[in-house]
């Protein structure tokens, strides 16, 4: 398990599995995603109603799964039975939420890297950080594979840091909150993950003096990219699978 103080994650980070191309935060989209090269994968987990940590963006079903409602109030053995591809395409109908437990595996035997963005239903803060990081303490215990919490949640973070402390943790921002630097401090975080407009050579020195890496999402355009680069990012997090081409520097042209 990546330890606190390494940093072992590739530069380009695909969102949510492959972007656009591919139903989010599903197997498949992981798989489309590994498909154009990627090797670094973001995913948004949160709970069912049982304690099931499963992969979900929304605190409601209706976006991107054939039911409706908040996802906190079905146990998993409902939610597994999920149409959560066909909102995409007619090629992804039936296809089912996945478990953490299953992209643990995926990840793992395939030697990829995961950024698993702690995304609690509202009111559960505290109960999905801990059950996320106790899940992943399991499920990553003696594997090499680099893992990274992220959260916007400071409270789930916290919560992580005491199930699984030798996990890393980066702290998300959409922007730039009194504060914010001190909060990543004191939930002993090794990254920021920022809004890619945020990130400027300021913020940047900023996060270098205090140890911190540097990441940003969701960076889809080649000029952001060109420019955060430069900047000396550590961390892209993309829609754009089939535009960048992590395997041949990144960058088009």
């Amino acid at each position: 398990m990546t330890q606190p103080g390494d940093w072992s994650f590739p530069l380009w980070i695909a969102h949510r599995g492959a972007g656009r191309l591919a139903p989010e935060n599903t197997l498949a989209a992981f798989r489309v995603g590994a498909s154009h090269g990627w090797r670094a994968f973001e995913c948004d987990v949160k709970l069912s109603r049982d304690g099931q940590p499963f992969l979900l963006h929304d605190a409601t079903l209706e976006r991107t799964t054939s039911a409706r409602g908040p996802a906190a109030e079905r146990d998993w053995s409902e939610l597994s039975r999920l149409d959560a591809g066909g909102w995409h395409s007619r090629a992804f109908a039936g296809e089912p939420p996945p478990s953490l437990e299953a992209i643990a595996r995926h990840v793992q035997r395939n030697g990829f890297a995961l950024n698993v963005e702690i995304k609690p239903s509202p009111g559960h803060e505290a109960t999905t950080g801990s059950a996320v990081a106790l899940a992943c303490r399991r499920l990553w215990q003696g594997s090499a594979t680099p893992l990274l919490f992220s959260s916007f949640q400071p409270e789930a973070l916290r919560a992580s840091q005491e199930a699984a402390p030798e996990i890393p943790r980066a702290l998300l921002l959409e922007r730039l909150e009194p504060g914010w630097l001190a909060t990543a401090q004191a939930l002993a975080c090794v990254a920021v993950v920022s809004n890619h407009r945020l990130m400027d050579a300021a913020l940047m020195a900023q996060l270098r003096a205090a140890g911190l890496r540097a990441l940003c999402y969701t960076v889809n355009d080649v000029d952001d990219a060109r420019r955060l680069l430069t900047l000396g990012l550590d961390g892209l997090i993309s829609d754009a699978v089939d535009r960048f081409a992590p395997a041949a520097a990144g960058l088009p042209g």
